[in-house]
């Protein structure tokens, strides 16, 4: 059964970047809706996709409906909800984000028939970002199922003044650590990145133009970006920490961005060595709460991280069709 709609807004089908009013009341309904939920509605890569300068009708496809202003608890209408579809050949992923003030209301069903209506769901999955009940029935609704899950798991100090934890990381034999830096270590990295996540879907496709994407936010600092390195200069492993401001009253948070260990370096205990290594640099910075995205069938991973301290705090499911293997 579909969810109750209350009446049907209009839709608009924008292909590629919006304008740049319009990308603002996207990037205001992002901000409203994590300081609600305390996730971010869509994943990093599709922010990053929705305002590359190279965003068209082949890589992203956009779906708005503002509530009528007699619908709008402020003057004039707002931007109730925003479906992206970032696209890559015949297929894509769809994330869908409904404003705080507007749930309930079958917003999240008129995007989806409108995206039936203009392009269809054939190669379409979806990602829900913390797992909410009402994604779940609209994707049921559609044919839907849960096909991935990604946990969020979070290590947190008791009390700002405890003690750091002595953690000295072993570095092994022959293998050096040292920051990354910027105009260098593109061209290596890029190259490491995508022999250590040949198997993962959106990770080990990073480009040029996504890393230097990240490296131009706010957030970056080459500082906490951790490569592990052969006595030649080779790249065998990285780890890239990030820092997340406070959002609504909250504190910061670290993450454990990427760790990475390219295929000839398994086996040496780089990830553990790396990972221990960035969470020693964010404690270091003063944040009491580091977070982290693992896959959840990824048990050697998830052991990791259950041994230093982390645990299960939220989850994202993706959704594919029923049929999918």
């Amino acid at each position: 059964m579909s969810p109750a709609k209350t009446g049907s807004w209009p839709v608009t089908v924008v292909p590629g970047t919006p304008e740049p009013d319009v990308l603002r009341d996207i990037l205001d309904l992002v901000a409203d809706t994590e300081d609600v939920d305390g996730n971010p509605p869509f994943s990093e890569q599709t922010l990053v996709e929705l305002k590359a300068r190279h965003a068209g009708p082949h890589t992203v496809l956009v779906l708005l409906t503002y509530a009528p202003e007699e619908n709008s608890p402020t003057e004039g209408e707002d931007l109730a909800g925003v479906a992206i579809v970032v696209l890559d050949g015949g297929d894509g992923v769809l994330e869908i984000a409904v404003h705080p003030n507007y749930r309930n209301e079958g917003v999240g069903s008129m995007l989806v028939d409108k995206l039936v209506e203009v392009r269809g769901l054939q190669g379409i999955r979806a990602w829900s970002h913390g797992d909410h009940e009402a994604a779940a029935d609209l994707a049921a609704s559609y044919g839907y199922r849960a096909i991935r899950e990604l946990w969020r798991m979070r290590l947190v100090r008791r009390a700002p003044e405890a003690a750091l934890e002595p953690h000295r990381p072993e570095v092994p034999g022959g293998v050096t650590l040292r920051t990354f830096v910027p105009h260098q270590d593109e061209a290596a990295w890029l190259a490491a990145n995508a022999t250590a996540f040949a198997h993962h879907p959106e990770q080990g496709a990073l480009t040029l133009e996504d890393l230097q994407a990240r490296m131009a936010e706010p957030w970056f600092d080459p500082a906490g970006f951790f490569l592990a390195v052969d006595g030649s200069g080779a790249i065998l492993g990285f780890h890239w920490t990030k820092v997340h401001p406070g959002r609504a009253g909250q504190s910061p948070m670290g993450e454990v961005y990427v760790v990475g260990v390219t295929p000839a370096a398994q086996g040496m205990g780089l990830g553990r060595t790396l990972t221990v290594q960035g969470i020693d640099y964010l404690q270091a910075q003063g944040l009491r709460a580091i977070m982290l995205y693992v896959d959840a069938d990824n048990e050697p991973a998830v052991a990791l991280y259950r041994k230093l301290g982390f645990t299960k705090w939220d989850s994202d499911v993706m959704y594919g069709p029923v049929s999918a293997s």
